[in-house]
C-alpha cells in the first residue's frame, strides 16, 4: 500500500481542490476554476495504471472517490444565504452527480488504458482520457441539470433550476439550456488538458519506471 500513497495523495489533492475551486466562476460563469484541477484525476489514474496496473490504479479510483464523497457530504452541511433564501453549498443533485460521474469515468479510464497499454505510449492515456472525460462530463451535467431527471424530487431541482434557462450556446451561438453551454465548455478543457497531460505523463513514467517508459 505505500506505494500507493502517492498516488492517492495526488488524487485526493486533486479532488479536494475541485470541490473548493469549482465555487470560484470565470468567463461570465461558463467554467469555474475547478474545471482545470479536476481533470488532471485522469493523469494520476494514468500513471498509477503503466507503473503498477490495474488493480492498484482502481485502488487510487476508489481512494478518489471516497475523499469526494465526504467532501460532498461537507459542503451539503454548509449552508450559504443568497436573495434571501438559505441554501447547500453542493445541492444534492450535483453530489450524486459528481460520485457517480467520477466513479464510472475513472473506471471506464482505467479499462481503455488497460486495453491499449501494448500500444505506442501516448495512445492508451490520451484515448482513455478522452473516453473518461467524454463519459464524465456526459454523466455529470444532465444527472446534475437535464430537467429530463425528475426523480430527485422538487426541492432538489430547485437548487439546480438555475441552469435550465436559456442562453446563447457558448455566449455566441443560437439559445441553448445554460446547462448544455457549461458542459461543452468543460469537455473543452477536459480535452486540452488530455493534451497537456501527456507531457507530464510520459516524464513521471521515465522517472519512476524507466523499464517501461
Amino acid at each position: 500500500m505505500t506505494r500507493l500513497l502517492p498516488g492517492v495523495l495526488a488524487m485526493a489533492a486533486i479532488v479536494v481542490a475541485s470541490n473548493i475551486l469549482v465555487q470560484f466562476l470565470l468567463l461570465d460563469g461558463l467554467l469555474t476554476w475547478g474545471a482545470f484541477t479536476y481533470p488532471f484525476a485522469f493523469l494520476v489514474t494514468d500513471v498509477m495504471n503503466r507503473i503498477y496496473g490495474v488493480g492498484p490504479a482502481r485502488k487510487v479510483v476508489l481512494a478518489g472517490f471516497v475523499t469526494g464523497v465526504v467532501c460532498s457530504l461537507v459542503g451539503s452541511q454548509i449552508m450559504l444565504q443568497g436573495d434571501g433564501f438559505e441554501y447547500a453549498a453542493v445541492p444534492l443533485r450535483i453530489a450524486v452527480a459528481s460520485g457517480i460521474a467520477f466513479l464510472c469515468a475513472q473506471m471506464l479510464d482505467v479499462a481503455v488504458f488497460n486495453r491499449l497499454r501494448e500500444g505506442n505510449w501516448w495512445r492508451a492515456p490520451l484515448a482513455s482520457t478522452i473516453v473518461g472525460s467524454i463519459v464524465d462530463t456526459a454523466l455529470f451535467f444532465t444527472i446534475a441539470f437535464s430537467a429530463s431527471i425528475t426523480f430527485f424530487g422538487a426541492n432538489a431541482d430547485t437548487a439546480i433550476n438555475w441552469a435550465w434557462g436559456a442562453a446563447p450556446f457558448l455566449t455566441a451561438g443560437p439559445e441553448a439550456p445554460l446547462w448544455v453551454s457549461l458542459a461543452v465548455a468543460d469537455w473543452l478543457v477536459k480535452l486540452s488538458i488530455a493534451l497537456i497531460a501527456l507531457v507530464p505523463f510520459r516524464l513521471l513514467v521515465t522517472r519512476f519506471s524507466p523499464s517501461i517508459a
